[in-house]
């Protein structure tokens, strides 16, 4: 069987205006297709493994960062940022994280013409040298809890890329913290593991299930880690963030001691969490569809394209006046979530270009933008504007007619009603794919081929099962669900071994 081509090769010659698979055809080529088409990213050619954010797709990233980080700050974290280079011997000081990284670190050994008389490793993540400068920074209860957050990039060596979603190269947030306790810290990844949840389906319109990761899919370094899990379009999962209890291993590794108030000397306890920009892939596959790009209103660049329509040059100057004035009334509109600390207005692009309706109206499909308003000498006279939504069941279907004053007043109104029935379809599907399985041959037959769905199962809790199913379907226990999240705790027999087992887990093929 010849090997499944990356993205690199897949998308080599692809050109805009392209044909869009179907997702029921080539799942993972209308993936590529409909990032190629909304442009908003490309394989970076000239260097294996990583990618090009497109300017489309960098401003849905710099929407994603501006919520994120309003929210960090709201729960007390604070800015910094660290060398994108860390000492190697920091990478080895803690057993468990060098194993689990080691297959992925890029090592610089030679800088300025020489050999350097100590490697750096690119920044695979930063929980070392974080902890290095805790260990600078803190030496008293009282300078506890530290809360940092670092915008940045990281590498991890990647044989197989798929933009967005798995690339060498990627963006992301990681907060590192410090406390005094270990009930704190624990707290702490529970509250930042909730700021991603909220974050996901508020935003983001993408429903997630939370839970605590499995030993063998935790973290490196890590004594618990917690995540969100999204479905796909293709009953796959995406581990859209991650929250992790560091414990004292980290601290115990960089010797970050502290006073405690008792005047003893103790270790501190820490954590780590973290989204990057395969949000934007989990964005992409939640809502979009076979005509292309789908963007909820509140991570859309442009809200609204205006499409001016007219036959006649003497039209044009009264069919511009009118869109010039409706871009700067939509334009006043604030359109930020509940309880936001940033103000967020409508976008609206008029595209005049010399170019037929037609061909406009397939272009902003594509790129996802939620709203178009066609605009010519007949709605100027009727004193309307002709709408049409990316979604038709957000909005009814079809082309609305509709005076311009209310479309205006209602503008607001009318992306809240989109957005939330975003979230409402991609619930829907959710639930509806969600199964409940029993035993080992209806596990095969959902997980036959390529097929996935989320599958609630018992598990009797050993490593062994968990890699033998694994390695006999691709499918890997995504969590442990947090309560109020699956299934409620009952005791069961495993659907692999036959053992007992304490409660249901999420089982589903993953990203």
């Amino acid at each position: 069987m010849a090997k499944k081509p990356s993205d690199d090769q897949e998308q080599d010659g692809g050109k805009i205006g392209g044909k869009i698979a179907t997702r029921a055809d080539d799942y993972p080529q209308w993936y590529q297709d409909v990032i190629r088409e909304a442009e908003l990213a490309e394989p970076a050619k000239v260097v294996k493994g990583c990618m090009v954010i497109k300017p489309h797709g960098y401003a849905i990233w710099e929407k994603i960062q501006r919520d994120l980080d309003a929210r960090f700050k709201a729960t007390g974290h604070r800015n910094a940022y660290f060398p994108v280079l860390i000492p190697q011997s920091f990478i080895t000081k803690e057993a468990e994280h060098v194993e689990g990284f080691a297959p992925e670190l890029a090592v610089v050994t030679h800088a300025g013409g020489e050999q350097l008389e100590e490697p750096y490793v690119v920044r695979p993540t930063s929980e070392t040298i974080i902890g290095y400068y805790f260990g600078k920074w803190i030496s008293s209860y009282r300078d506890l809890p530290l809360l940092v957050n670092q915008w940045a990039n990281v590498m991890r060596w990647e044989k197989r890329t798929r933009m967005f979603l798995r690339t060498t190269e990627f963006l992301w947030q990681e907060g590192h913290t410090a406390h005094a306790s270990h009930e704190d810290a624990k707290d702490e990844v529970e509250r930042m593991l909730n700021v991603y949840g909220d974050f996901a389906e508020q935003v983001m319109a993408m429903p997630v299930i939370r839970g605590i990761k499995t030993d063998s899919e935790k973290f490196a370094g890590a004594l618990t880690s917690m995540c969100i899990e999204a479905m796909m379009q293709d009953g796959k999962a995406l581990q859209a963030g991650t929250s992790h209890d560091l414990g004292q291993n980290f601290g115990r590794a960089f010797d970050v001691k502290f006073q405690t108030e008792g005047g003893g000397l103790d270790y501190v306890w820490q954590t780590s969490w973290g989204v990057s920009t395969r949000l934007v892939g989990g964005l992409i596959m939640t809502h979009s569809d076979d005509a292309g790009l789908v963007l909820p209103p509140r991570l859309a660049p442009i809200h609204a394209v205006i499409v001016p329509i007219y036959r006649k040059e003497e039209e044009h100057a009264a069919v511009m006046e009118a869109a010039e004035r409706i871009k700067a009334a939509l334009s006043e509109i604030d359109i930020s979530p509940p309880r936001s600390r940033y103000r967020d207005f409508v976008e609206v692009v008029i595209d005049d270009r010399p170019l037929r309706p037609g061909a406009k109206f397939y272009e902003w499909e594509r790129r996802g933008v939620p709203v178009r308003i066609e605009l010519g000498p007949k709605d100027l006279a009727k004193g309307q504007v002709c709408v049409k939504m990316r979604v038709d069941s957000a909005a009814g279907s079809g082309k609305e007619f509709i005076p311009e004053a209310d479309f205006i007043a209602g503008f607001r109104a009318r992306l809240d009603t989109f957005q939330s029935e975003l979230l409402r379809l991609a619930r829907a599907r959710m639930h509806a794919r969600m199964v409940t399985i029993d035993t080992w041959d209806e596990f095969l037959a959902a997980f036959s081929g390529e097929q996935s769905t989320f599958a609630w199962c018992h598990w009797d809790g050993t490593r062994e099962t968990e890699a033998a199913i694994k390695e006999k379907t691709k499918a890997t226990i995504r969590c442990i669900p947090l309560p109020g999240q699956g299934p409620d705790p009952e005791p069961g027999t495993c659907v692999f071994s036959g053992k007992p087992s304490r409660q249901r887990v999420l089982i589903a093929k993953a990203y």
